[in-house]
């Protein structure tokens, strides 16, 4: 996805802001498997999705429970790093080989302080993550998992094609064969 749509997407900036932010990404590719992010680390990067396709984990005793899926002009970020500084709490894995582009935290930062356009881009940008994270809590507390299928089809169409079942049914909080019998009854 283009970095102008992506940007754009979040808050649309006047053309010497969007500029300032441009000049600060770099596009970097990693191939499929890599581990973006790091649990116990602070990441010092927030990427845009340009081209494929990632996941967000955390263990739970030895399973890996995957409670985010990232494509296409989707930012990657630990929240916990970006804004207060500390150690995720997740690991990050490129589901395919991926095109990024990748924004320097302290960089970002930096430009909050010199443009109220980019610190407003910003706080938009924070916003969004909240919002999609009291999203998927809302729907993991009160939605059946059929509908939760439902709508992550919806969101993310390519989906089934591009992850492994047993991503979807640990974000779905099923078990692969749960995950089956749903997809039967909706075909």
């Amino acid at each position: 996805m283009d970095l102008d749509q992506i940007i754009d997407h979040i808050y649309p900036l006047p053309t010497a802001s969007k500029n300032a932010i441009k000049e600060s990404i770099i596009e970097t590719k990693y191939p499929k498997g890599h581990i973006l992010f790091k649990v116990n680390k602070v990441e010092t990067s927030i990427y845009f999705i340009k081209k494929g396709i990632a996941r967000a984990y955390a263990y739970s005793d030895d399973n890996q429970i995957t409670f985010w899926f990232g494509q296409e002009g989707d930012p990657v970020v630990s929240m916990k790093s970006y804004v207060n500084n500390q150690k995720g709490y997740e690991d990050v894995e490129l589901l395919e080989d991926c095109e990024l582009y990748e924004l320097k935290t302290n960089k970002l930062q930096a430009l909050f302080l010199e443009d109220v356009h980019i610190a407003n881009w910003g706080r938009k940008f924070v916003e969004f993550e909240l919002i999609k994270s009291e999203e998927r809590l809302i729907a993991l507390q009160f939605n059946t998992a059929t509908e939760r299928y439902a709508t992550l089809l919806k969101n993310y169409p390519s989906i089934i094609q591009r992850v492994q079942l047993a991503h979807i049914a640990s974000f779905l909080g099923i078990t692969q064969v749960s995950l089956s019998r749903i997809r039967a009854k909706i075909k």
